[in-house]
């Protein structure tokens, strides 16, 4: 998978790590899921949205 530049993704999960925080711990996982699909709609492929589901959950098994 190619990604963005680390500046980027650095402030990417700076902004995400605060709108966890402002929704709150009871809304975490309804937040993530709602952002997974936006995002999932932003990129248009579903074999690409399928692989990042896959790296992510890659070290839990």
């Amino acid at each position: 998978m190619t990604g963005i530049k680390f500046d980027e993704l650095e402030i990417f999960y700076e902004k995400l790590a605060e709108s966890i925080d402002r929704v709150g711990e009871k809304n975490e996982s309804l937040f993530l899921a709602r952002l997974a699909m936006t995002m999932a709609n932003e990129m248009s492929d579903c074999k690409k949205t399928l692989k990042c589901i896959e790296v992510a959950i890659e070290d839990y098994n």
